[in-house]
């Protein structure tokens, strides 16, 4: 990828680079889950420990959280995140780094984020052991992105609940982007990522002999005339120029060729970008499931709201294109949302003004090595890169003069 090969953060980024090769293989052969980060957490509590001028704090909102500081005083406050949990896949690849906890796998990246931020915690150290910015930069290590607890809940709300962010300006992250390869960008403003909703539903009959069919109610077929509803709802309800999608995982029935079960269990997700659009898919579903009240039958329907959509700040987009100008003017930038996936850093944008944008990272070998696949991987010159950008964004951001004037007078954050 061509550079500004002048870039204090750029040589800097370069500098270190063997280093956050290392700390990522590091992570991607110790994976752990959700909640259970406990290894991860240790070695990056340890290694910020290392760093001059970083408070360290760990246990906000959950207990393998990591939470570090780097502030002069009076100015803007820039939070920078990362995940750092992994997925109940067998990894395939067959690299030296491969993992070595059987079944688990950092098959999303979140390897790749945590090395980036340590190395972003270093280049900014060094800025302001050098006296050159004002203001306060926090580096959060969120655990649980993948998976949610018994509450329905991710790592993300726990630490916004827990503090985290309190009196933050605005919040960026990064997410590896295997279907763009290294030296490319995709940057969106607004919604980008989707609300996450599930939904579990019941439709009850009286169940029967297979033989004598008229002699009761059969869900399995009222479960066919819902399904037609089902599938119309996005063609025919949501408007055209909308995202939204409603799909069904699992439906399970019956315990015997020879009898009519009296009830069916479906379970499925939805996904929406706006608010008006997550309300109306769940209010249609409702409506396609009431169908089953004219054929006999009745129902259930329970939808748990999961992440919020990830929303991001046109402003703050403003600065990782800046930042990315400055460091790599021959990076190609793609303005497109990134799809239908969840990302509970929309819980962050919820709150305060913040920006995700997702860097290429897609391997040279010509196989596509999607995210939560047993095969993903990726090409690990974008792992200086990710450091570069987030660091300098840190910097334009809290140099910017217009930051300076909100937090001096006290007015509201970025907007």
């Amino acid at each position: 990828m061509p550079e500004r090969k002048d870039h204090p953060i750029v040589i800097q980024a370069n500098e270190l680079s063997e280093r956050i090769i290392s700390w990522r293989r590091l992570f991607h052969q110790h994976p752990e889950l959700s909640f259970h980060e406990f290894g991860t957490s240790k070695f990056v509590a340890e290694t910020l420990k290392k760093i001059d001028g970083l408070q360290v704090e760990t246990g906000i909102g959950v207990e393998t959280s990591v939470v570090a500081t780097l502030t002069s005083g009076e100015g803007p406050v820039i939070a920078i995140r990362a995940d750092m949990d992994a997925l109940p896949i067998k990894e395939e690849n067959t690299h030296d780094f491969r993992s070595k906890n059987e079944g688990v796998m950092h098959a999303c990246g979140h390897d790749a984020h945590t090395a980036i931020l340590l190395g972003a915690a270093h280049l900014l150290a060094d800025k302001f052991k050098k006296e050159e910015l004002k203001g306060t930069v926090k580096f959060i290590f969120q655990p649980a992105e993948e998976c949610t607890d018994e509450k329905g809940q991710s790592g993300s709300p726990y630490m916004v609940q827990a503090g985290a962010y309190d009196q933050v300006d605005a919040a960026i992250a990064l997410h590896m982007c295997p279907w763009l390869p290294v030296g490319v960008a995709q940057v969106n403003d607004g919604y980008s990522m989707a609300n996450v909703d599930v939904f579990t539903a019941k439709i009850f009959g009286t169940g029967g002999h297979g033989a004598y069919p008229e002699l009761g109610t059969d869900p399995i077929w009222m479960l066919g005339i819902f399904m037609q509803a089902l599938h119309g709802i996005v063609a025919r309800k949501i408007p055209a120029l909308e995202a939204g999608v409603i799909s069904i995982g699992q439906i399970h029935a019956g315990t015997a060729s020879n009898i009519i079960p009296n009830e069916v269990n479906i379970s499925g997700t939805i996904r929406s970008y706006t608010p008006e659009v997550r309300d109306l898919l769940s209010s249609e579903l409702n409506k396609a499931l009431s169908v089953v009240e004219s054929l006999g039958g009745s129902y259930t329907l329970e939808v748990e709201r999961g992440e919020p959509a990830l929303h991001n700040d046109s402003r703050v987009n403003g600065f990782f294109l800046k930042s990315i100008e400055e460091m790599y003017p021959e990076c190609q930038i793609v303005r497109r949302p990134f799809g239908m996936g969840g990302e509970d850093f929309g819980y962050v944008t919820q709150k305060i003004p913040g920006a995700l944008f997702f860097l290429g990272s897609g391997t040279a070998d010509g196989i596509q090595r999607d995210l939560h696949t047993p095969i993903f991987d990726i090409d690990e010159n974008s792992l200086e890169m990710g450091t570069s950008i987030l660091a300098q964004t840190a910097v334009n951001f809290l140099k910017d003069e217009s930051n300076l004037t909100i937090k001096k007078e006290g007015k509201a954050h970025v907007s």
